[in-house]
């Protein structure tokens, strides 16, 4: 008997559209392994206008590459204001009747996985499994409060901050198992004091971890068949790539300050490919300052990236060190792209549980200045073609580990533990 998974990810809509992703993986080798997977998802797309109409009903089902996709009714919410909330709130309560008609024409599941960015999602989860009897695993891809705080959204010691605390508390204790995206994730726990160990009511034998990834085999198949057209990545340079939002926590400024350091090495130019609420106005820089060694190229379709990565020299992980807790490791799927890729990778930020360290991939730099990262292009650059070609070896043999068909099968140790 096939045993029914249940992954729940409000932002899983984006998936639906690019089909690939992290959810979709998950289900689409679930499946391959025998399991029966269902996502749950909003109807909405993550900071768009655009939404799958449910009509009169609060859900609608669409069937893509076998994988069901349950559409669950809520509102649409462009930034980060009271449309949120009440996008998440409404996706929330609509979750708790959806799951209610689903389990009536469909039958209840084995097994549920809910997943963050938001919480209300895991909270639905684990209400939602106590009722029907099942195992809730919680998997939690951001430290919710942590970052709030971090972007000073709301103060730790505030009203508003004891709450989100309390409630994460609360997830983590009713969970049957946790997931956690980034390695040193469970320490935040043990700085909590939250862990058995600790006299806390948190047994960490239930936390886990499973990284993000990359879907290796379709990576290469996009390199092959969607090819992008773009005159300056077939020059003959050394292309340094930069594929991302651009927004304050990417710091993609401080990229604009290392290419005008470099400005007289003609060889080299740098292809920033990405959107963001900074982007008009780095535009401005690389035209009031003329570098003509940069080209921001916008917006780029995901299905390209492989075929972009494929073509760069060097890529350029960029962050602001002060912006984000970086010690406790990076899941950002880029990073595994870049991996994936087969090129060196320049860290502009200095982590915990290191990936670029561990695969000897690269060069990661602590409080990166522009110089520091002007350096670290020119080493690249100048090393030997041995040296060179192994940090792209290092990196595509890196990524083999976080193929999602072997985060899967971590998956299902954790699906059968809790069984």
């Amino acid at each position: 008997m096939k045993k029914k998974i249940w992954l729940w990810n409000h932002y899983a809509t984006d998936m639906y559209k690019n089909q690939g992703g992290r959810h979709y993986w998950f289900a689409e080798n679930l499946m391959n392994e025998g399991y029966e997977a269902i996502i749950f998802c909003a109807n909405t797309y993550h900071n768009k206008t655009e939404y799958i109409d449910t009509g009169d009903k609060k859900y609608a089902i669409d069937v893509i590459n076998n994988i069901p996709f349950v559409f669950v009714k809520t509102t649409i919410a462009l930034g980060n204001g009271i449309d949120r909330v009440k996008n998440m709130s409404l996706f929330y309560l609509n979750l708790l009747s959806v799951a209610k008609e689903y389990v009536q024409v469909n039958g209840k599941p084995d097994i549920i996985l809910a997943s963050s960015v938001h919480p209300l999602t895991m909270v639905a989860g684990i209400q939602v499994a106590k009722k029907l009897g099942v195992p809730c695993i919680c998997e939690v891809r951001d430290l919710w409060p942590e970052a709030i705080f971090a972007f000073n959204k709301a103060k730790e010691k505030s009203l508003l901050g004891k709450l989100l605390i309390a409630g994460e508390h609360w997830i983590y204790k009713k969970a049957d198992a946790l997931i956690f995206t980034k390695e040193g994730d469970t320490d935040y726990i043990k700085e909590k004091k939250w862990d058995t160990l600790q006299g806390g009511d948190i047994n960490l034998k239930k936390a886990h971890y499973i990284n993000n990834g990359v879907d290796v085999e379709a990576f290469n198949k996009s390199i092959e068949e969607k090819k992008f057209e773009d005159v300056d990545l077939d020059a003959d340079k050394f292309n340094v790539v930069y594929v991302g939002a651009i927004r304050p926590v990417n710091n993609v400024g401080n990229i604009l300050d290392a290419a005008a350091l470099l400005k007289d090495k003609k060889d080299i130019q740098f292809l920033i490919y990405g959107d963001g609420n900074q982007k008009e106005m780095l535009d401005k820089r690389v035209k009031d300052e003329g570098l003509s060694n940069v080209k921001m190229k916008g917006f780029i379709n995901k299905q390209f990236v492989p075929y972009i990565l494929s073509k760069s020299s060097v890529n350029i992980l960029n962050y602001s060190q002060t912006q984000y807790n970086w010690t406790r490791g990076n899941s950002s799927n880029k990073l595994f792209e870049y991996m994936a890729s087969g090129k060196p990778i320049i860290s502009t930020v200095k982590m915990g549980y290191s990936m670029i360290e561990k695969y000897r991939c690269g060069i990661e730099l602590e409080n990166a200045s522009s110089r520091d990262l002007a350096k670290a292009i020119l080493t690249i650059k100048n090393m030997s073609r041995e040296s060179y070609q192994e940090l792209g070896k290092n990196a595509k043999n890196g990524a083999k580990d976080f193929d999602f068909k072997v985060l899967t099968k971590k998956l299902i140790k954790v699906i059968e533990d809790v069984k």
